[in-house]
């Protein structure tokens, strides 16, 4: 049973964790949903023997009481094999709104409250989410980009087992990505906002790039960042950290953390596994 490797999807009801565990059936895991952390031992007794390779356990706040001594039962888990924990969450306003649109109702939301049940349900995670070996926000990405994170993170662990960095623009008035390990604040470099052939357009496109990156400010920033994450990474990944998470922010999310985000992602892509994103979402221009 030594060999069988384990993934524990948690987190905040209406965070994507349903989709998590499909994604990973389909990555043939043998998926349990919902399962008291007590009952974990027992769990593995009877798959012991059964020629499994993976198992994803769904463990959340429907398990009530059950809750209690979760991370106890997490860590008698690891000693049996490979074990990581996945903890999804998202922004309030987030969650809220999934849960209009679905009409499904919070688990812990009784009388309708859907901002006081996130509000306690976040209280009875807490110990989860500081158990967690990764956090994933899912506010910004739709059931298809997470499905594809998850599938892209799987595959890489049964690989090569490198860490994956994921470099990640946003915009400051939006609120800081809660799963950021390193964050940077561009709201010093030269605004193409300002310059209004370049307002309507984003970091994604060249002239703008051109812009902050051409700038002495930026192109500075940017070799400074290089040559200190160059020396970072390396150093997170001897620690054994699967994932990290380096955060570029402007007022806006569209024009210098974009562009920031682009060409750090290039200059890094020798270093490790780098993936580029935009949280706020901006749009290709032509």
């Amino acid at each position: 049973m030594s060999a069988l490797q384990f993934v524990v999807v948690t987190g905040m009801s209406g965070a994507g964790r349903t989709t998590a565990l499909r994604a990973l059936e389909d990555l043939q895991f043998f998926c349990v949903d919902n399962l008291p952390p007590p009952l974990i031992p027992r769990l593995v007794e009877l798959l012991d023997g059964r020629q499994l390779e993976r198992v994803a356990l769904g463990i959340d706040v429907r398990t009530g009481a059950f809750l209690t001594g979760a991370t106890q039962a997490l860590d008698r888990l690891k000693k049996r094999g490979p074990t990581e924990v996945l903890f999804l969450e998202a922004q309030d306003a987030d969650l809220i709104r999934r849960f209009s649109e679905t009409r499904r109702a919070h688990p812990l939301a009784a009388s309708g409250d859907v901002p006081g049940a996130i509000e306690r349900e976040r209280e009875r995670l807490a110990e989860l989410r500081a158990y967690a070996d990764i956090i994933i926000d899912t506010s910004s990405l739709s059931v298809h980009e997470l499905r594809r994170q998850l599938v892209d993170h799987i595959a890489r662990d049964k690989g090569r087992g490198r860490m994956l960095t994921r470099v990640v623009s946003f915009g400051f008035k939006y609120g800081l990505p809660v799963d950021a390990d390193l964050v940077f604040d561009l709201r010093f470099l030269p605004n193409p906002h300002f310059v209004p052939d370049l307002r309507p357009l984003t970091g994604l496109d060249s002239r703008v790039a051109s812009f902050v990156l051409g700038s002495e400010e930026g192109a500075e920033l940017l070799s400074d960042l290089t040559a200190l994450l160059g020396k970072l990474l390396p150093r997170y990944a001897r620690e054994g950290k699967s994932y990290l998470t380096i955060a570029v922010g402007c007022t806006g999310g569209q024009h210098r953390s974009v562009a920031m985000a682009e060409a750090l992602g290039k200059a890094l892509s020798g270093v490790g596994d780098i993936a580029v994103e935009h949280r706020d979402r901006p749009t290709e221009t032509p």
